[in-house]
């Protein structure tokens, strides 16, 4: 359970165009462990803060793999990632990761941070909160951040906030929509 907290963060005043993100390297739910400098063919990523218990995040794994399906061949591949305090949250363990990532067949990497630096670096609030980063030369730009889609409930009616903006960097035009609100099961970082 999420003990009720849902957390509506407005992102309006977030200056996107330069806030950069450092390299990380995190535990993939197959041991591997995965960094943005893995991928040298990258034009960017759509990074995912996402968790095993939050009621939200639990209606996105096939939006999330088609994202992946969509947008990995274009040079922009999805890494989910869960930053959520396991020892508050047992079921956000690295073993039930395995198992949500079995039974909701991802097709992307669920990475580990138990840390909680990732998450921090981002300034990842929730789950589910989506970035896109883009290669800028040797760094990586947060170019949006917000919410996956508008609708959790009819994936159908949504309108995908991700494909938007990732559609408007490969076209190297303007991004029409860079923040939104995004809501859902607030990540808590311990002291």
């Amino acid at each position: 359970m999420c003990l009720g907290f849902i957390s509506w963060a407005v992102f309006s005043s977030f200056d996107i165009g330069i806030k950069t993100i450092n390299d990380f390297s995190l535990r993939n739910i197959d041991g591997k462990y995965i960094s943005l400098k893995d991928n040298e063919q990258a034009k960017g990523y759509i990074v995912i803060f996402t968790c095993n218990h939050c009621p939200f995040a639990k209606l996105y794994p096939s939006r999330i793999n088609k994202l992946q399906e969509t947008f990995a061949p274009l040079g922009v591949p999805v890494l989910a990632i869960n930053s959520m305090d396991s020892m508050v949250y047992e079921e956000e363990c690295y073993t039930f990761m395995q198992q949500k990532s079995s039974e909701n067949k991802f097709a992307f990497p669920y990475l580990q941070d138990a840390s909680q630096e990732v998450a921090k670096n981002f300034g990842a609030v929730n789950t589910p909160q989506a970035f896109v980063i883009w290669r800028d030369g040797n760094r990586w730009v947060i170019k949006y951040k917000g919410a996956i889609d508008d609708n959790g409930e009819s994936p159908e009616m949504a309108q995908n906030f991700i494909a938007m903006a990732v559609n408007d960097l490969l076209a190297n035009k303007p991004l029409s929509m860079p923040t939104t609100e995004s809501f859902g099961c607030k990540i808590f970082y311990r002291k």
